[in-house]
């Protein structure tokens, strides 16, 4: 029965995730489109200041021009004849720009190409105004142009024509722009509707969520709460059957302390912590590398070896499979020097809850791996079988990584739900009957979704990319620096060199990828740089790399020696891939002046 009521408890939690999926699905795509609403609706608006300002200039300028006109009147000298003749071209060129423009559309004055149909009748009635000014302005140039002393006479048919049309120029050019000023206002009035049917639209959503899902899961928590004290009684008589167990479990630890003697005495047997720490060695090993006292402080690997290099191979074996258990050949150094081979488990247990340790039990193959070695030193064609053997598994195993960071990228994109939460809480603290505030959290909410939108992006971007498949290498490292660059606010700059175009094997394309990646991402994290320079130029045979950049350096002849964190695995990681594409990596970095790594790749 408990276990149809927890079935049915599931049902109802997996129907109330992809109802919580949808409703907030909803508010999101309507957050959106208000978005796109507003800011196309503000993109039709950008340039309503810049028309009315320049159609209310084409008063001046007309007025500006009829000065200049009538003033001809008053000059008698070939100077400033001349000089109000240009002043004149001037402002009839900036005054005709001006009237086309505001018709026609310019691009360079911000001016659209398009009018109302009241716009356009008003334009209609002013333009044989516009024409007969310019044409007497023209003439007016004209004549100058061939006689700077005319007679003032011979110039008053046209300035009689430019006064005349003046007035009647400046008063449909005041209707034009209080009819620019006017669509300006009804947009603005159109705006602040819009805003409110969105207001309105994402509170009604709101509502029928609360009436079709928050209530009903509201009932779902109260009928979990009927069940939990349903289970407390059931709890309690488990207590009672656990104090019989505990009997049962003190005659079982009597028997364990029997049969971990028996291990002690016959088997290579030991406890560590996961950090490596000896916790317990049986008799047999503590013989075997002559150990009769220990601490806590105590490493196993320093137990097993006096050799440095086998200390830090068996560290790092440990440490990989401290989770998972191991099973294979180690070779240990006693303190005399002698060499020994283990064939040793590894095998994880909790002791408690919350303690984990790890068994060892080996068994001592030395006179077997002697024999071993000695069979392979002779069988050279063993071991080259051995080795395309282990470059296949190399293969693979790159084959699955990058399965898996694909099947990452998914879980990435369907893990936004608790991203999501944020935004239903923040909607659900909306208060409807006061709308100033109410206007400021959809603005909150604008720019939340937006933050998701970007969070999705940033977390999927390090998987790879579809330039790498479709395009090549190099438009997916200029892909990669790029939003670097972008992401971190770093200069990131690729510069090709060579012009490099070709085309690779798939699987050299994505592990040199990878390995320029790592190396990226490690003067991103680790060398606090902010310069990252990444060059590639090839020739006949040979493909080269080099990522550059300005930080803080560092010691490689110490990164082996790393026992937590990125950069040791990292590089570790970048020498086995760039060894299975048959390239050589190098190098190079000093404290206080940057870091260099070079991929040479064979093509």
């Amino acid at each position: 029965m408990t276990k149809n009521a927890n079935s049915l408890d599931q049902r109802t939690f997996n129907k109330l995730s992809r109802l919580y999926v949808i409703a907030l699905s909803t508010i999101a795509l309507s957050v959106i489109i208000s978005q796109f609403l507003v800011r196309n609706h503000l993109e039709t608006q950008k340039s309503d200041s810049t028309v009315i300002n320049i159609a209310g200039r084409q008063r001046m300028l007309s007025q500006k021009l009829t000065k200049e006109i009538v003033s001809l009147s008053v000059s008698s000298n070939e100077k400033a004849r001349l000089l109000f003749k240009n002043k004149i071209k001037k402002t009839l060129y900036l005054w005709e720009l001006s009237h086309n423009s505001l018709q026609k559309g310019n691009d360079s004055l911000g001016l659209p190409k398009q009018n109302s149909t009241e716009v356009k009748n008003k334009f209609k009635v002013i333009n044989p105004v516009f024409k007969t000014i310019q044409k007497a302005s023209k003439s007016i140039v004209k004549k100058l142009d061939k006689n700077a002393l005319i007679p003032i006479e011979n110039l008053a048919p046209e300035i009689n024509e430019v006064t005349n049309n003046e007035g009647s120029f400046l008063l449909i050019m005041d209707e034009i722009v209080n009819q620019y000023d006017l669509e300006a206002d009804e947009k603005v009035v159109w705006l602040r509707k819009l805003e409110f049917f969105l207001m309105g639209f994402t509170l009604l959503i709101l509502l029928v969520e609360l009436l079709f899902i928050f209530w009903p899961t509201a009932k779902s928590v109260k009928a979990t709460l009927t069940e939990l004290l349903i289970a407390e009684k059931k709890a309690k008589k488990m207590a009672f059957d656990a104090d019989l167990l505990s009997i049962a479990k003190e005659k079982s630890m009597k028997e364990l302390k029997t049969l971990s003697h028996a291990m002690d005495e016959t088997l290579l047997f030991a406890r560590i912590s996961p950090k490596g720490n000896l916790i317990h060695m049986g008799n047999k090993f503590s013989r075997l590398f002559k150990l009769s006292k220990f601490t806590k402080e105590v490493l196993f690997w320093n137990v097993l070896s006096s050799n440095n290099n086998e200390q830090i191979a068996l560290e790092l074996l440990i440490d990989k499979n401290k989770k998972t258990g191991w099973q294979g050949e180690v070779k240990a150094t006693t303190k005399a020097g002698k060499d020994i081979w283990l064939e040793m488990s590894i095998i994880p247990y909790r002791p408690t809850e919350d303690k984990l340790e790890l068994l060892i039990i080996g068994s001592e193959i030395t006179d077997r791996k002697a024999a071993q070695l000695e069979i392979e030193r002779l069988t050279k064609a063993s071991f080259e079988e051995k080795m395309s053997q282990q470059k296949i598994i190399s293969s693979k195993i790159i084959e699955n990584q990058e399965k898996e960071q694909n099947r990452i990228a998914k879980d990435v994109h369907d893990g936004i739900g608790q991203m999501l939460t944020g935004l239903k809480y923040n909607l659900e603290s909306i208060n409807t009957k006061d709308i100033e505030k109410t206007n400021s959290k959809i603005e909150h909410l604008k720019e939340l979704t937006a933050n998701i939108i970007k969070g999705v992006r940033t977390a999927t971007f390090n998987l790879t990319p579809p330039e790498l498949s479709d395009h090549g290498i190099v438009p997916a490292i200029n892909k990669l620096t790029q939003e670097l660059g972008r992401l971190t606010g770093k200069e990131i700059v690729l510069y090709n060199k060579t012009d490099f175009n070709q085309r690779l094997d798939s699987l050299v394309e994505i592990n040199i990828y990878r390995i320029t990646q790592e190396a990226i991402n490690n003067a991103i994290k680790y060398a606090n740089s902010s310069h990252i320079l990444v060059s590639l130029s090839h020739s006949k045979n040979i493909l080269s790399i080099n990522i550059d950049d300005d930080g803080k350096g560092f010691e490689p002849s110490k990164v082996k020696k790393v026992k937590n964190g990125d950069g040791g695995m990292g590089m570790t990681f970048m020498k086995e891939r760039i060894k299975y594409i048959d390239g050589r990596l190098f190098l190079n970095s000093e404290l206080g002046k940057g870091t260099r790594v070079t991929l040479n790749i064979p093509i």
